[in-house]
């Protein structure tokens, strides 16, 4: 019985480990704690190049992990600065509400202005600023854990991502 649920695909999930675990026979087990599969985005690094996915794409700008997905987020290259409401809106959209946001704010810890702090909360969701670095090992954890658990990091440099204008039909 229980190497049918382990050959399960829809019950299983990738457990990070070292090499020599993970070329085992025990190399998926099933998180127990989650009430639904945990998100499959993980960070495996932070460098000046960008945020390092697990499986090898590299996010060279500032975006979202929610439920999930990544979305790139379009904002000001000075921290704080223009920033208002707009810039966290998606989070006014989503349902159900994440019930904590972590704010990783690039190489350094920079508090999030009282404003933005306010509206968050006002939409039900805990607010936790820290360096992109810690943010992003914190986001891995809870989301493993099966939290409902957001993301919003900046790269330790400022590169903004570009839309490309889409084409006349």
């Amino acid at each position: 019985m229980l190497s049918t649920v382990l050959r399960s695909q829809t019950a299983l999930r990738a457990l990070h480990t070292s090499t020599v675990l993970r070329n085992q026979k025990w190399s998926q087990l099933t998180n127990i704690l989650a009430s639904e599969i945990p998100p499959p985005v993980q960070v495996k690094s932070i460098t000046t190049a960008g945020l390092l996915l697990h499986d090898g794409r590299l996010l060279p700008s500032a975006c979202i992990f929610l439920e999930g997905e990544v979305l790139l987020w379009d904002v000001p290259p000075t921290l704080w600065k223009g920033w208002d409401e707009s810039t966290f809106e998606i989070f006014d959209a989503v349902v159900p509400k994440p019930e904590i946001l972590l704010v990783g704010t690039g190489k350094s810890v920079n508090p999030l202005p009282s404003p933005l702090r306010q509206y968050l909360n006002k939409l039900g969701i805990q607010v936790d600023v820290m360096d992109s670095w810690n943010a992003c090992t914190t986001y891995n954890l809870l989301s493993e854990e099966g939290r409902r658990v957001a993301a919003a990091l900046l790269p330790l440099q400022h590169r903004p991502w570009k839309t490309t204008p889409s084409s006349p039909p």
